[in-house]
C-alpha cells in the first residue's frame, strides 16, 4: 500500500523536496553499501534527543525469525557494511546470533552503543564476540560535561560511559595498531547546531586522554533530529518552529550528494525497509511503499526516489549527516 508523504512544516519553512528543486537537486538512491538493522526500541536510557523515543518501557524487539530473514536478505544484497543499532542493541537477546551470522557475509560489522548498556550488561561473551569479529563500535557521548550528559540521558550515565570507554580501551578498542575501531558520535544537548567537527574531535580527544587516559579513533558531530521525543520536547518548550527554521537556514546543497540515505538500506525491528533510521521515526517507508524484508522480490534499488520529510533538513544543515 502506498503511503502518503506528509510534511510537518514549520512556519515559513518550505517542504524539503521543494528546497531540493530550488537548488536544481534530486535525491535518489545509488549503490547500496550499508545494511542498517534496528534491533528494537528497548533501551536502558530515555534520552531527550532520541528520534525513535526509545526507552526502558518499549517492548518492540526484533525476534529471532525476523533476524534470520534479515540475514538471508544480506546474503542476497551483499552489502559491504552491516550497521547494528537500536534502541540499545545490547538489550536484544539475539544480538550474538546476528553478529555471528553477519560476520560471515559482510566486510565490516558496526555496533552502535550508548556505552552505558555495555557497562550495565557486563557480558563477557558479547565483549569477546565483538573482539573476535573485529566489530567497529560507534559510541555516543553528547558532552564532556557530567551535568549536561546526565540531564539529557539520565543520572549516572556519564560515569557509566567513562567506565565503558576504559573497558573498551583495555580490550584494544580505539588504540592504534589493534584494528579495533572505537568512534564517537556527539549530538548537541539542546536545540542548537553542533560545533565544528574537527574542533570538537580535538577537544574530546585531549580532554578524555588527559583526564582518564581514554583514546578513540574519530568523532562525528550531528544535528538532532526534530522527530520522536526530541520533537515533543521542542514543541513543549515552544522551540520547534525556531529549530526547524535554523536547520532550513543552514541547508547546504553540497551535502546532498554524500547523504547516507543514498547508499544505505534501513531495516526496522519488525522487518520493514526504510531509506534511513530517521525515516522509521517519521513513518516514511522506502519508496513510500511498506515492504517487508521477507517479501522483497527485487534488489534493484539504484535510482529509486528517496522518501523525504522536513526532518531531512537536519541531515543537510552545515556539514551534513553523511
Amino acid at each position: 500500500m502506498e503511503i502518503q508523504n506528509l510534511q510537518d512544516m514549520g512556519e515559513g519553512v518550505p517542504v524539503f523536496d521543494q528546497t531540493l528543486k530550488n537548488h536544481g537537486l534530486s535525491l535518489k538512491r545509488g549503490k547500496t553499501i550499508t545494511c542498517q538493522v534496528n534491533l528494537g526500541l528497548l533501551c536502558n536510557q530515555a534520552c531527550k534527543h532520541c528520534h525513535l523515543s526509545a526507552g526502558p518501557g518499549r517492548k518492540e524487539l526484533m525476534d529471532l525469525n525476523t533476524i534470520h530473514q534479515v540475514i538471508e536478505f544480506q546474503k542476497k544484497i551483499k552489502c559491504e557494511v552491516v550497521d547494528i543499532t537500536g534502541g540499545a542493541p545490547e538489550m536484544n537477546p539475539h544480538l550474538s546470533v546476528l553478529i555471528e551470522e553477519m560476520a560471515t557475509v559482510s566486510k565490516t560489522l558496526m555496533l552502535r552503543s550508548n556505552l552505558s548498556a555495555l557497562y550495565d550488561a557486563k557480558d563477557k561473551v558479547l565483549l569477546d564476540l565483538l573482539v573476535k569479529h573485529r566489530v567497529n563500535i560507534v559510541s555516543s557521548l553528547p558532552s564532556l560535561n557530567l551535568a549536561q550528559t546526565d540531564a539529557q540521558r539520565g543520572e549516572g550515565i556519564f560515569d557509566k560511559s567513562i567506565e565503558a570507554f576504559k573497558l573498551l580501551n583495555e580490550m584494544g578498542y580505539g588504540k592504534r595498531g589493534t584494528g579495533l575501531v572505537l568512534d564517537l558520535v556527539s549530538n548537541p544537548t539542546g536545540a542548537f547546531m553542533p560545533p565544528d567537527q574537527a574542533i570538537a574531535e580535538k577537544r574530546f580527544y585531549r580532554f578524555l586522554k588527559d583526564k582518564w587516559g581514554i583514546v578513540f579513533n574519530q568523532l562525528f558531530t550531528f544535528a538532532n533530529m526534530p522527530l520522536g521525543r526530541f520533537e515533543t520536547w521542542l514543541k513543549n518548550k515552544g522551540n520547534y518552529e525556531v529549530y526547524l527554521n535554523s536547520l532550513w537556514k543552514g541547508f547546504n546543497p553540497c551535502t546532498v550528494e554524500a547523504l547516507m540515505c543514498r547508499h544505505l538500506i534501513s531495516i526496522s525491528w519488525d522487518g520493514y525497509l526504510y531509506d534511513c533510521d530517521f525515516n522509521q521515526a517519521a513513518q516514511l517507508p522506502k519508496g513510500n511503499l511498506r515492504t517487508h524484508v521477507s517479501d522483497l522480490t527485487s534488489l534493484g534499488f539504484e535510482n529509486q526516489e528517496i522518501a523525504v520529510g522536513n526532518h531531512c533538513y537536519a541531515c543537510t544543515a552545515g556539514s551534513g549527516f553523511t
